[in-house]
């Protein structure tokens, strides 16, 4: 089998959530169907159905987060010392050659990655065309407004 990589914070993310859901989320949903249910007619009662399907969404994230921490390869990233190599884990600025904008990302696993955290996947495009390289070097992707350059500014592993 498999195992997707997650850091160690993710994993720590991922368990967060699910204990949330289980010990908040999933008592209050079953308390406004139960609220729901109380008040008569089900078949044209609004509120019991948004909380069903409400139910639904929340044990479909629980089941999905229990298989993915079940399988996942939790690493710890501190402990990684590839040097300055760009490899998972990697906390990485790059400088755009273009614009000389500054950008840092963190190379995680699939389960994690949040574009608005600056979380890239390391399955995603960019991730792919930095690993392996090193601080100084340079690379292209394309991206969807067109091919962009990029030099790696520093890597750093925490």
């Amino acid at each position: 089998m498999n195992r997707a990589p997650i850091t160690k914070a993710g994993a720590e993310r991922l368990r967060t959530e699910l204990e949330r859901l289980k010990s908040v989320e999933r008592p209050r949903i079953i308390a406004a169907i139960a609220e729901a249910r109380a008040h008569g007619d089900l078949k044209e009662n609004a509120e019991y159905h948004a909380a069903r399907e409400q139910q639904s969404f929340i044990e479909g994230r629980i089941a999905e987060l229990e298989a993915a921490l079940s399988t996942a390869e939790v690493i710890d990233v501190a402990k990684l010392n590839p040097g300055d190599r760009v490899v998972f884990g990697a906390t990485v600025a790059l400088e755009d050659e273009d614009s000389g904008e500054t950008v840092t990302y963190q190379i995680v696993g699939d389960l994690e990655a949040d574009i608005k955290q600056r979380l890239l996947a390391v399955s995603s495009p960019i991730a792919r065309a930095m690993i392996g390289k090193s601080e100084g070097d340079s690379f292209e992707f394309k991206a969807p407004g067109g091919v962009r350059h990029y030099v790696i500014a520093s890597v750093h592993y925490r």
